[in-house]
């Protein structure tokens, strides 16, 4: 089957092939397809991917509508990945879900899925796999000729020294770790003397982390702590901006989250503090 993938925005992790769209169906040189998927993954897309469905109906062909915005947690999501099919070649998902089931996040239970190549690792929680499936993922990564990234985050409560002997060994370009609510401070500075036990240090920058910022009871002074303990506890911040389902964000904490979301800006303030 020849489908069409049509995603309501671009971003970096897109697939790129000629089959991957962003909008209506062009007037001339469409290719040959059988099938239409509408993918989402923001529930502040859903009136322009809508408006998209409705537009590809006109090629006449089957449109199904679906995408990630569509997760709940009372649903188990076992979906085999198919590399390049809604994520760009490279990325790589090898098990869906968390067990934590956070206020803020609607992936459900966790499902560890077949292992595909790639080397840029989107997995809600990785360490929350199996002894057996993480050292699976780590031999699939040191396979690849990129070094791997663990963009998807991972998740500082369920981290243990031998995977962070298993992170040393893959060498990876970046991996993310999660600063989301207050009482994930205690873990993420254990994370963070576990992987410097391991060999990693915070000048190189591997070592990042998602700080949560403007939910609900939030203030910026509370952000701003937060992120500066992501910092001592040896970790680059990147100011992640909570967003409600109708996607809508304050510009005062969008203009707070510039001041914490730029390598360069970040790493001046790391510096500034002997970092």
């Amino acid at each position: 089957m020849k489908i069409a993938r049509v995603f309501p925005r671009k971003t970096v992790a897109s697939p790129t092939d000629e089959l991957a769209f962003f909008t209506e169906p062009p007037r001339i040189g469409l290719p040959e397809i059988t099938e239409v998927h509408v993918s989402v993954a923001f529930s502040w897309d859903m009136p322009r991917a809508e408006w998209l469905e409705h537009q590809w109906k006109a090629v006449g062909v089957p449109v199904k509508f679906g995408g990630p915005v569509f997760n709940r947690q009372d649903v188990a999501d076992d979906r085999p990945f198919v590399p390049g099919m809604y994520l760009k070649n490279g990325y790589v998902i090898t098990s869906r879900g968390c067990p934590k089931h956070c206020w803020f996040c609607k992936v459900g239970d966790l499902r560890e899925l077949e292992i595909k190549d790639g080397w840029n690792v989107l997995d809600d929680n990785l360490l929350a796999c199996s002894e057996s499936h993480i050292r699976e993922v780590f031999e699939m990564l040191s396979r690849q000729k990129e070094r791997p990234a663990f963009t998807g985050g991972l998740e500082p409560s369920f981290l243990k020294p031998w995977h962070c002997e298993l992170l040393a060994k893959a060498k990876p370009s970046r991996m993310y770790f999660a600063y989301d609510t207050p009482d994930d401070l205690a873990p993420l500075t254990s994370a963070g003397q576990m992987l410097h036990d391991a060999g990693f240090k915070t000048s190189n920058h591997q070592m990042c982390c998602y700080v949560l910022i403007g939910y609900s009871g939030d203030t910026f002074d509370k952000a701003e702590q937060r992120l500066t303990e992501t910092i001592e506890a040896g970790f680059m911040p990147y100011a992640m901006l909570y967003r409600d389902e109708k996607g809508l964000v304050n510009c005062e904490w969008k203009k707070f989250q510039r001041e914490w979301l730029r390598p360069k800006i970040v790493a001046t303030k790391m510096s500034m503090r002997g970092e």
